[in-house]
């Protein structure tokens, strides 16, 4: 016992020096800058950058926050903040509110979609040049302190002044959920952000009480969060006792995380939707659902993040995000993807899938097969790189042209869809009173084809004479209804009506009528209503 103890002293010795020989090597570098270098420096900017610089050599995804850069980037993940309730866009140096949130403090004074901020406070905001951190910094607030708005409305003749008080506001995960068909449902994740779970536990419900018995998870440019979430969301369709995902390091032992008796989808068709910017908290799930033979992975190869990164405030409350352990599928696959001391090479990964054409056929994937593993019903699966899907489904650029690349870029669609809706609002609405009236009856016809056509004009985005973009068209047209949809209703409609031409969401529809499942040797136990048991604990 004394010897053990002898031996463990010693250890914590010789890692104390270590510790104490590293500080005292920078304190005395940190000290001769700041007394005998030429001219003053600022020493936090040094610090920082040292910091930086030093975290790159390490790995991709270790990385340095200031305080009020961490706020601001943990926002969209911790589900929600303090401020009014709006989504805005500033079109031609005007605030304008794109979307007023449900139960908000602004939906509840009266503000509603379309209305133009002219003032806040007692400052006009007006064409002044503003941008979107001027109207943050205006905007948000401490929950319980009020900011007063004038706005103008459309119709109204005098400026309406309204008060508002503010409060937390939701971020929501789920950007869409809808019936497909009578028995398939369909929900967008956008983010794995501390609510997601419960929001897709919500989802599921609803759209079981609608009819739903099979599920489609969009993950397509879902860029991760959350670990626990991703485990809990997991969790959701797999039956209690397996394993979900395990994570392990140099200073971390093995750590697997397990489904329990929690799920609301354990049995009934799924699909994932997956592509290359699927990543993180994304390829966790994939990956489980993958390895267990729960569902189908449709779409293409995912990002390739197996990193877990871990928060730790320093002295100033500032943060570094440390990557601390791997994390492996069920099967033992670790999908992160090669890096080394050359950044631009990793970042530039998806240019190169683009480049090789691995984008558009999936023999021109890179597989190694070392990294070969198998899933539960001995389906071969690969790690070193992402998850590779079931059904792979190319990059369709059929349809685009220099044309719809400058719409893109110049916002004309999002600019005209707010200008019709705005314009148009009072008697969209009394022609389409619902959403499912507005996708079933609604068309974008030559009258206000053309008006767009000329008003992308006015934003330099007119197709070259020689040009010829008529594979555009169907696509515009597309975009341009689901734009409006959105505005005049929200997301879910905006998929409902472009989601029709997207080819993961068409081969995914496909697969529960074919022999998809059963090629793959997948047979998830048939349908049943089941008790949502993470609620009722």
């Amino acid at each position: 016992m004394q010897k053990t103890f002898l031996s463990l002293a010693i250890i914590f010795s010789v890692f104390v020096s270590f510790a104490q020989t590293y500080q005292s090597k920078m304190s005395s570098f940190l000290n001769l800058v700041d007394n005998y270098y030429v001219e003053k420096v600022n020493m936090d900017s040094i610090v920082e950058v040292g910091i930086k610089s030093m975290l790159k050599g390490l790995d991709p995804h270790s990385i340095y926050y200031s305080a009020d850069e961490y706020k601001k980037t943990n926002e969209p993940l911790e589900g929600n903040f303090e401020g009014v309730g709006i989504q805005f866009q500033i079109f031609q140096d005007t605030l304008l509110i794109v979307h007023v949130i449900h139960g908000g403090p602004s939906q509840k004074v009266g503000l509603q979609d379309g209305d133009k901020i002219i003032y806040i406070d007692t400052a006009k905001v007006a064409g002044i040049g503003l941008d979107n951190d001027k109207v943050f910094k205006l905007l948000r607030g401490k929950k319980g302190t009020t900011v007063t708005v004038k706005v103008k409305r459309y119709g109204e003749p005098d400026l309406i002044e309204f008060n508002i008080v503010r409060d937390k506001i939701p971020i929501y995960a789920i950007e869409a959920q809808y019936m497909a068909t009578s028995e398939i449902g369909y929900i967008k994740l956008s983010r794995f952000s501390a609510t997601a779970t419960d929001e897709v536990i919500k989802a599921i419900d609803s759209l079981k009480k609608q009819g739903a018995k099979k599920l489609i998870l969009d993950l397509t440019g879902n860029g991760g969060g959350y670990l626990n979430q991703a485990h809990a969301l997991s969790d959701l369709f797999l039956t209690e006792g397996k394993l979900v995902v395990y994570s392990e390091g140099r200073s971390q032992t093995r750590i697997d995380l397990n489904a329990t008796n929690s799920g609301n989808f354990e049995n009934g068709e799924l699909v994932i939707m997956v592509d290359q910017g699927s990543a993180s908290a994304s390829e966790i799930v994939a990956g489980a659902i993958q390895d267990w033979d729960r569902g189908l992975i449709i779409g293409r190869r995912t990002f390739g993040k197996g990193l877990v990164q871990k928060a730790y405030n320093l002295a100033d409350w500032s943060v570094i995000r440390l990557t601390m352990a791997h994390y492996y599928t069920p099967s033992g696959r670790n999908i992160q993807k090669p890096y080394g001391k050359n950044d631009g090479v990793y970042s530039e990964d998806i240019n190169e899938r683009y480049e090789s054409g691995e984008l558009f056929d999936e023999h021109k994937t890179k597989i190694i097969d070392s990294t070969k593993f198998y899933t539960n019903n001995k389906r071969v699966v690969y790690g070193a790189g992402g998850i590779i899907p079931d059904i792979f489904v190319p990059l369709d650029t059929t349809w685009t042209s220099k044309f719809y690349s400058k719409l893109i870029r110049t916002g004309a669609f999002n600019q005209f869809a707010l200008t019709y809706v705005n314009e148009n609002r009072d008697i969209l609405m009394q022609k389409y009173n619902s959403a499912n009236k507005y996708i079933q009856s609604f068309e974008v016809d030559s009258t206000l084809y053309n008006n767009f056509i000329a008003f992308a004009k006015t934003k330099n985005a007119e197709p070259d004479s020689a040009e010829v973009y008529k594979q555009s068209i169907p696509v515009i047209k597309n975009q341009l209804k689901g734009l409006i949809g959105q505005n005049l209703f929200d997301y879910s409609v905006y998929y409902q009506i472009t989601n029709i031409q997207n080819p993961i969401y068409k081969r995914a529809l496909e697969a529960f009528e074919d022999k998809s499942f059963k090629e793959h040797n997948i047979t998830p136990a048939p349908f049943k209503k089941e008790k949502n048991k993470r609620a009722s604990q």
